[in-house]
């Protein structure tokens, strides 16, 4: 046992053995029975910092009713489900784990457009069922020569793209800021939203759930797509309407779709796009390799790091008067 001062933490999901190891020998860890608003309010109360991974809204409620909490760590990148601006406020530091997802989420992108590509999953269904002679009925079809785009360029969306590439994909993105560098290292090129949508035979999704980014994929979107096109989403279910995409889907003017991530989560069993034989899901899996799962644990450290009074490695923020 270390010496030094004893902090408690909350988890509200479990993280990897080894980073609850660490993180017991330095602190007490608190795990949540709850991921409500009321519930989590009171459970701060008496902790000094929290880790969350998916569910669970950090609100300003939540960190308000605390005068202890002094740290949020995010298991992951993404942020949407922490007022950071209110934990600025508060004197909270927030922290996250940038990039410590980018191989695992690229690698399930790539599996599952060769799923798709290839109805692997159809072909396994009918041959369960003792249907041999599906494999006269089935034919895929191959990357090589055909054209991927990417919406939102940033790590994830550069790795999928130079994987695509190794296939010989022919690569496209479109993203706001300005990724002309990265591109042009990777051979990409930029097109606007409408013009990628019309042109590519697969569309992933790499872009944070934001007020601009929820539906981007509409009706209207998802009319501009290929017939023959598939859609993968990895990145936040909500950045799709899924009524629309289910519709499309069903009706045969989409081919296909992979989907990590739903509007709602957990998924409903009765969820529409779950009966489409047409559709590869996975629960908001991805990211969770071994590898993956031990670096977005690696926030324990920085979290840690802040009740020490250090600095953090990936802060998210930066509080002008912190909690002490």
């Amino acid at each position: 046992m270390e010496a030094g001062p004893r902090y408690r933490v909350l988890l509200l999901e479990p993280i990897h053995e080894k980073a609850l190891a660490w993180l017991a020998r330095r602190a007490e860890v608190v795990h949540a029975l709850g991921h409500d608003e009321e519930y989590l309010a009171r459970a701060v109360a008496d902790v000094d910092g929290l880790i969350k991974r998916d569910l669970g809204y950090i609100s300003e409620r939540v960190m308000a009713a605390s005068g202890r909490l002094r740290v949020v760590g995010r298991h992951g990148v993404g942020l949407e489900s922490i007022d950071v601006e209110a934990a600025t406020r508060l004197g909270v530091t927030v922290v996250n784990t940038p990039g410590a997802n980018v191989e695992a989420v690229a690698e399930h992108v790539l599996g599952m457009m060769l799923c798709l590509s290839k109805g692997l999953f159809r072909a396994d269904r009918a041959l369960r069922r003792g249907d041999w002679e599906i494999r006269y009925r089935h034919t895929g079809q191959e990357l090589r020569g055909r054209s991927l785009g990417i919406v939102g360029f940033g790590r994830i969306g550069q790795r999928v793209a130079a994987l695509a590439a190794a296939f010989g994909m022919r690569v496209y993105y479109h993203d706001q800021a300005n990724r002309a560098r990265a591109a042009a290292t990777l051979g990409a090129r930029k097109l606007d939203l409408d013009e990628l949508l019309r042109t590519c035979h697969y569309v992933s999704l790499h872009v944070p759930l934001t007020p601009e980014t929820e539906g981007l994929l509409g009706a209207r979107e998802l009319g501009l797509m290929r017939r023959d096109a598939f859609l993968v989403n990895t990145a936040r279910g909500r950045v799709v309407d899924e009524a629309a995409l289910f519709e499309a889907l069903r009706d045969g003017r989409l081919a296909g779709a992979g989907l990590d991530v739903f509007g709602t989560e957990p998924a409903p069993a009765d969820n529409p796009l779950f009966g489409l034989e047409n559709v590869v899901v996975t629960p908001h899996t991805a990211a969770h390799t071994e590898e993956a799962m031990l670096a977005m644990a690696e926030v324990v450290k920085d979290v840690v790091r802040v009740l020490e009074g250090k600095r953090p490695r990936h802060p998210a923020n930066a509080p002008p008067r912190p909690r002490r």
